[in-house]
């Protein structure tokens, strides 16, 4: 097959993954020539030179973020980008002071997240790093050495090696079958199918790659059978390197980047419109623009919460280690706040809602009625094959088998055997007694042994297997299919005792019965289920297996099934009419990997807030663009790596025990954030009055700036604070516009206390002329009120029955005593202010008192209002 030199790929390489479709089609001769191989594989120099050419087979894992990435991606917050702006404000005026103090909480923040990331990077590289998966290969030491097998490991695999399968082995990269015996792959991790698909070293490709009988794909398993192949294609190249490559893509917004938006967003249009108004009285008033300057720098301070990024992050990694205790790894800090927002949840069944395997449930006589014989008929025919065993075969040895089975298998011992192939879909065992007698056994799919039945087992006797009789076999089979289960036929015949056998004697069988089969669903998957939806959480299912596998599977977990969509049903909708039906519809069966991402798609499209659960490469699109993306450790590399959260526990309760803990801590967070804006906002206020009514800056941007950080100080125990019951109990999102009322109603309150204080310090302690004295008198009352009013907004109840946690209060003390520390004591001027006179204290006492018990009043209304709480 020569090809022109400027479009030809590197010796022993096929172009990227459209050359499955070519090494489909081809023969194995063909693909063999064309990767420069043969049957005796690579040599080891050879190997070694495709090595450096094509690189590691790291089969659908992800490079890790690049440290300077994740550094620049923890700065583009918006809460930072506000901060920054800040501190070019205080280097603008030429307050340094000020500009590194904000630094510093930038970097904090910044760093904080960073130590968070690498954190959960180790974690996640822990629990991939718990299996080394090595390969058989077929190579030679050099060209005139004799071929002979080895163990590589994965990352060492390279185009054209010729590698060896047997049952058990997980395909390392994308194979084109030269030989095969018998060969059965699970596709689960690439097609959601639970059932194997047989696989043949000849076939036809009549749709993608993964329905080709001559391709294994990267990632799939053997389960049953052996083959050698040729690779065609390795790491990002494979079938499952491109849906990790399209995982791969920018993330998109989340609800926590969107709420974090929102609220920056807020904070910037309140700047924009107070700090012009505020320089442009002021100018106006006092003639002296450069106070101007200072008065519309303070109140862009009094609005920016400066140690805010500090403080959500803080919640957040609060937030991860508790999860990482219930065995939840987060590797996206905010999926924690996205959890907590979640309303819907999408979880594929393979290996989330089921256990991955099949359970022998029943035996059943021709007619349904509960018998033994077919099961052991089943055992004794499993016991006899020479071919390895199968999944199938395993589950009946595991779940059938019965020492006091009637038929002693010790009384019986193997002579031959007709494999099973898919076509046949049947195989066929010739045991033979000690008497000399002998015994065929065939067991397979109903629709291929059925017909080759001529008479059924029906108390120890057999009768005729007439028309009627033979469709209530038939009915028998296709309800247990209906219900999602799956049937295996067990016949047996008498054959002379001596003649060779072939398929031709599989004929004028007599039917014994039938053994059924479950994907079982996981114990706590009902308990998941229930709980998610106690908190107002809505489970869809999808899954590539059919509408009746999907059907049961719901029925059993707890998830309405009254209505089953497939996938095909999808391509037929426009987005309108998909949206429609995601209102209604909860199964979702025979889905793709594009399917799953066109619903997650709708669902966030539809201002749901989405998390998906899944364990295959074929989930790793729509783990990446969910709001949250949920994978278990069993899962794929691809899958973790897609993942924001890596449950390292099988138990899907942790779900909704995540689901709260994400409430929580959005909870704590968003305490701080509307708590913080409303005072400031209040502040703001007080500022632009003084604008009007002072003859001198009532406090300095650094003042505010310290106020501030000591404020945020004490707020920093906040995600160790308890959060209301009620809070949880339902999806929670940030609520820019809840945000603005709160700031409407509170922030005016504390106004009215600073114009209080105001008129108390120019009057009451005649301070009109001692600004210092004045700013001293205002930082302290400013401090302990706001300290006091988050005792009591912390909560919808009365603080005192709803007490905060003992850090909170603590806290609050240690940074009320050094605000006093500060404005009454000798660190008073280092901060140009000056001691009030003592008898202050009895107007701060009147202040905070007042200040809490009116907000507590202002609380009852609010909520008579709004029915809602922060």
């Amino acid at each position: 097959m020569p090809t022109h030199p400027s479009t030809s790929p590197p010796t022993g390489a096929l172009p990227d993954t459209a050359a499955l479709t070519q090494a489909a089609s081809a023969s194995a001769f063909e693909v063999l020539r064309t990767l420069d191989t043969g049957p005796h594989g690579l040599t080891e120099a050879e190997a070694a030179r495709r090595q450096d050419t094509h690189g590691e087979n790291t089969v659908d894992l992800e490079p890790a973020t690049a440290p300077l990435a994740a550094t620049w991606a923890a700065l583009r917050s918006p809460f930072v980008a506000l901060l920054s702006g800040l501190a070019v404000v205080f280097a603008a005026v030429g307050d340094v002071r000020g500009a590194v103090t904000v630094a510093v909480m930038v970097l904090a923040s910044v760093a904080l997240r960073r130590w968070q990331q690498v954190r959960s990077d180790r974690a996640v590289r822990a629990v991939g790093a718990r299996l080394v998966t090595t390969v058989t290969v077929r190579r030679r030491a050099d060209d005139d050495a004799d071929p002979c097998p080895r163990e590589v490991p994965l990352s060492d695999v390279v185009p054209g090696d010729v590698v060896l399968l047997g049952p058990g082995d997980v395909v390392p990269a994308d194979l084109r079958l030269v030989t095969g015996a018998d060969l059965f792959v699970d596709q689960a991790v690439l097609t959601g199918e639970t059932l194997p698909v047989a696989k043949s070293a000849t076939g036809a490709c009549d749709g993608g790659p993964e329905d080709a009988a001559v391709l294994c794909l990267a990632g799939s398993e053997v389960v049953a059978g052996t083959a050698t192949a040729v690779v065609v294609a390795v790491g990002g190249a494979t079938y499952s390197g491109a849906l990790a490559r399209r995982a791969g893509r920018e993330r998109p917004e989340s609800s926590f980047d969107r709420g974090v938006r929102g609220v920056s967003r807020t904070l910037v249009r309140f700047m924009l419109v107070l700090v012009p108004i505020v320089f442009a009285v002021n100018g106006t008033v006092t003639g002296d623009w450069e106070q101007a300057l200072l008065f519309a720098t303070a109140v862009a301070v009094g609005l920016t919460p400066e140690m805010l990024p500090v403080v959500v992050t803080t919640a957040l990694a609060r937030g991860a280690r508790r999860l990482a205790r219930a065995h939840v790894i987060v590797t996206r800090l905010n999926a924690v706040q996205d959890l907590g927002a979640a309303d819907v949840v999408c979880l594929d069944k393979t290996g989330t809602l089921t256990e991955e395997r099949l359970v022998a449930t029943h035996s059943l006589d021709p007619w349904g009625r509960p018998d033994d014989e077919a099961a052991a008929y089943a055992v004794l025919a499993v016991r006899s094959q020479i071919a390895p065993a199968g999944r199938l075969d395993e589950a009946v040895l595991d779940q059938l088998a019965d020492p006091t089975d009637p038929l002693d298998d010790a009384v019986y011992s193997p002579e031959d055997e007709i494999g099973f192939d898919q076509v046949r879909r049947r195989a066929s065992v010739v045991v033979r007694r000690q008497d000399g007698e002998r015994l065929m056994i065939t067991k397979g799919d109903p629709d291929e042994v059925l017909p080759r039945c001529s008479q059924a087992r029906v108390e120890g006797d057999a009768v005729e297997l007439d028309a009627g009789r033979r469709f209530a076999a038939h009915d028998l089979a296709r309800a247990h299919a209906d219900q999602g289960l799956r049937l295996l036929a067990v016949a047996a015949k008498r054959l002379p005792r001596l003649g060779a056998v072939d398929e031709a004697d599989e004929q004028d069988l007599t039917l014994v019965g039938f053994v059924g089969f479950v994907d079982p669903v996981r114990e706590s998957a009902p308990a998941t289920v229930r709980g998610l939806a106690e908190h107002g959480v809505e489970v869809l299912l999808l899954t590539g297996d059919n509408r009746h596998v999907a059907a049961r599977v719901a029925h059993q977990a707890g998830i309405p099934a009254s209505e089953v969509v497939v996938g095909e049903d999808l391509d037929a909708l426009d987005d309108v009419r998909l949206a429609r039906l995601l209102e209604r519809a909860r199964v979702f069966a025979r889905v793709t990997p594009a399917h799953k991402v066109r619903v997650v798609t709708a669902l966030r499209g539809a201002g749901r807030v989405v998390g998906f659960v899944g364990d295959g490469v074929n989930d790793a699109p729509a783990l990446r663009i969910a709001d949250v993306g949920i994978a278990p450790d069993s899962a794929t590399p691809a899958a973790k790596r897609a993942a924001d959260l890596v449950l390292t526990d099988p138990d899907l309760a942790v779900l909704a025990a995540g689901v709260v803990e994400g409430r929580r801590t959005l909870g704590n967070t968003l305490k701080y954030v509307t708590i913080t804006a409303s005072s400031n906002f209040g502040n703001v206020l007080a500022l632009v009055a003084a604008a009007v009514l002072l003859p001198f800056l009532p406090m300095l941007p650094l003042q505010l700036v310290v106020q501030n950080l000591l404020y945020d100080a004490a707020q920093l125990a906040l995600p160790w604070d308890r959060v209301d019951p009620e809070y949880t109990a339902r999806p929670r999102r940030w609520d820019t516009s809840e945000l603005v009322r709160f700031m409407l109603t509170f922030g005016p309150l504390s106004s009215l206390f600073d114009l209080a204080t105001f008129g108390v310090l120019w009057w009451g302690l005649d301070a009109s002329g001692a600004p210092a004295q004045f700013r001293a008198g205002w930082f302290v009352e400013g401090l302990l009120t706001q300290l006091a009013i988050v005792l009591v907004l912390r909560t919808r109840g009365a603080p005192w029955r709803r007490l905060p946690r003992r850090p909170v209060v603590l806290a609050a003390l240690a940074v009320a005593v050094t605000g006093l520390g500060l404005s009454f004591g000798p660190l008073a001027g280092a901060l140009s202010m000056q001691n009030p006179p003592p008898v202050y204290l009895l107007w701060i006492t009147v202040a905070v008192l007042g200040y809490a018990g009116l907000a507590q009043a202002l609380k009852a209304v609010h909520l008579r209002r709004r029915g809602r709480w922060l």
